[in-house]
Parts: structure tokens; sequence; C-alpha cells
């Protein structure tokens, strides 16, 4: 196995292609560096204190991130691709991040009710996109999410330098949105995706998405997420948790789970015994009209509510529906990873591109630990690349022009 400094030349090489400009691969690289091995917050203040980068870098650093006009989308594309290629993926999933803030200058900040503690913070939202693949998830994707607030300040927008393509999207549109783009990439997988619907107040809207798409999905619903019974049933709406309280309109599949203790129990699941359709989410949607199979699991301990899937792979067994589904909770631990070592809560810009510049770092860090797993082991080598001590003036103004 390559040494981490020759492996992680070639993966800067492959997703820093498209950059033209040296200064930009250069100051690419030593930010990729410093993310991964700088101590502390990733400010690129506290960043260019990591050895053995100069402490001039920290300009360079900042300019990198905040002002040049790089396009953040063929690294993400690379990225991707990396991933597709290097692992077997079995499914895009999303994870929200929120971002608490101080201040209300910060680009999509607003105030927002949390819905773990209930209490109302000042924050940006984020959705972040992943490829999983076994049981991990890499982050590839990212979306700002922007409230009505920031649709109608027009100043507040220029001065965050916000394109005009992103007023009004929702959160259902930036779903359905990367997964238009991703299935318009021949060389990706065409994998079902796994979200999580259960506090979503657009969910009708994501699988109208989807379904136009023709987009297979595995997607955890609300009790009271409405279907559609056709056939010998048409027409009648009904919640999902209502649907599978009629004992005989349910199959039970047995699963055999070892637990800590070693034991092995059965765990009962139940699947609707036919197929349902979504009511259309709008007027002249057409989005609607696919089968989905409902797919019920009670807590094993009788401790927490049934958790309801609805999913276009009716001819799956429940178990693999299962296995995908857990594609979501590996997206949770990889945003946690993300928070505690790759900085993501940690951008103090103020504008969308330096904001999408830096999470596209910190989706890279994280990928190139994952799929080169002795990174960062040790002590640290020099960054590939790095700035020479004594910055010239150029390289670091350069690279913002």
């Amino acid at each position: 196995m390559p040494g981490e400094g020759a492996y992680m030349q070639t993966f800067m090489d492959e997703i820093f292609r498209a950059f033209r400009r040296p200064e930009q691969r250069r100051w690419a690289q030593a930010y990729l560096w410093a993310l991964i091995h700088a101590s502390g917050k990733k400010t690129p203040r506290r960043m260019a204190l990591a050895k053995p980068l100069p402490s001039a870098a920290a300009h360079g650093l900042h300019q990198f991130v905040n002002a040049s006009p790089w396009d953040w989308n063929p690294v993400r594309h690379r990225l991707t691709g990396l991933v597709a290629e290097r692992t077997a993926p079995h499914a895009w999933t999303v994870a929200e991040l929120i971002i608490p803030k101080r201040g209300e200058h910060s680009v999509g900040v607003h105030r927002r009710v949390d819905a773990e503690t209930g209490r109302t913070v000042n924050c940006q939202r984020a959705l972040v996109f992943f490829l999983s693949s076994g049981g991990r998830s890499y982050p590839v994707g990212w979306s700002l999410l922007l409230d009505r607030t920031w649709d109608s300040d027009r100043e507040r927008r220029r001065r965050a330098r916000i394109p005009g393509s992103e007023a009004g999207r929702t959160p259902a549109d930036h779903v359905t949105g990367y997964a238009a783009e991703v299935a318009a990439q021949p060389r990706l997988p065409r994998l079902p995706w796994v979200l999580d619907l259960t506090r979503c107040t657009e969910a009708a809207r994501v699988l109208a998405g989807l379904a136009r798409q023709r987009a297979d999905v595995v997607c955890e619903v609300p009790p009271d997420h409405q279907v559609l019974l056709t056939g010998a049933h048409a027409p009648l709406v009904t919640g999902v948790s209502a649907l599978m309280e009629v004992r005989h309109a349910r199959q039970t599949h047995v699963l055999l789970r070892q637990a800590p203790d070693g034991r092995v129990r059965a765990v009962p699941v139940h699947t609707y015994a036919g197929t349902v359709t979504t009511p259309r989410p709008a007027p002249g949607d057409d989005g609607a009209g696919r089968a989905y199979r409902v797919v019920e699991r009670p807590d094993p301990d009788g401790r927490q509510p049934p958790r309801y899937w609805l999913t276009t792979l009716t001819d799956h067994r429940v178990e693999e529906i299962l296995r995908l589904a857990r594609s979501h909770t590996s997206a949770l631990s990889a945003v946690a990873v993300l928070r505690q070592r790759f900085g993501v809560l940690d951008f103090e810009g103020r504008s969308f591109p330096g904001w999408h510049h830096h999470m596209t770092m910190a989706s890279a860090a994280y990928v190139h630990q994952r799929l080169h797993p002795g990174a960062g082991a040790g002590a640290a080598p020099a960054p590939p690349g790095a700035p020479p001590r004594r910055v010239p003036a150029a390289a670091l103004t350069g690279v913002s022009r």
C-alpha cells in the first residue's frame, strides 16, 4: 500500500483536476491537508497553526475558501465518481445538518425550532447527500436551505453572493433536484433513495418528485402518512398504521437477530399483502400512481412505536429492504464525524460560495480518510504542494482572481 503522502497526492490530483491555476491547486491541497491534520476548530487561522504550514498561510487559506471563484460542482462530481469506483454503493441517502450561528449575517442564517430539543436556535440548515456502501456513507453533495426572509431580501442576497437560482427552493426541491442531477450522470449507478421522511412536511412532494424520475425508494414515513388503496378497495385513502392494523391485509415475516448477549431472537416484521399508491400531492402533479409496498417493524421490546417504510422494491426480500434502510443510520453517523473532525460547524465566512467551498473540502477530507483508513496515523507528513515558508505575495492574492 502506498504511503499517506503518495496516496493523498494521487487523491488530490484526481479531485482537483479541474483547477487550471497552479496556485488554486496548491491552496486546495493545503486546505485539505489542514482539515485532516489540524486540531481544534477548522478556521483558516487555526488551520495555519498546523506544522509545517507557515503562519502566513492563514491569508491564503482564507482567500481560497472565501474569495476564489472556483466551481465546487466539478470537485463534487469527481469525488462522487471516486467513491462509486472505489466502493460498491447500494443507495443514495440524505441527512440534515443544523449549524448554530451568532448574528444575522452568515448566509442562510435564520431562527428555527430544534426538533430534538424544542428550543429556538439561530442557525444554518443544510442537507448532506451521501453515497452509501456497506456500513458507511460518504458525503458527496450539499445544499444550503434558505428560508423566506432570504428569498425576499435582495440586498442581503447580494452581500452573500447568492445566485438567483436559489430563490424559492424547498427541501423537496433540493432532494429531487439533486436526484435529477445524479440521474443525468451516466457513469453513476442507478440506486434506490433511502430517506427518513418522518418529520418532513413535504413527504408527498419528495415521493412524487422521485416517482417522476422513476427512482426506486425506501422511505421511512410517519404512521399517519396517507396511502391510496386501489382495485377491490378503490378508492380508499388511509394512513399506513391504520392499514397495517387490518390483520388479514398483512403478511408476517420473522427475522432472526443476535442480541449483544449472544442470544438469537425472532423479530416480527409485517408487510401489506398487496400494493398501494400515494395520493397526488398537488392538483395536476403526475408523480403519484406508483406501486409501493408498506413495511412495518414493531419495536422488539415494545418500548417504542412501530416504524413504517414505503418502498418501490416490491420484489425484494424484507431483509434486503431493512438493510437498505440502515443506510440512513450510517449517514447520521457520518454527520457526527463531519461535525467532530472535519469542521462543518466552523466556517466563519458569510458568503454562499464560501460556504459551499468549505463544505466541499470537508467532504473531500472525510472521503480521503475513509478510502485510506491509515491516513492521518502517526506523524503528519508535509502537505503535498504546500506553500513555501516564505509565501510570495502573488501566491496569496492570485487565488482570489
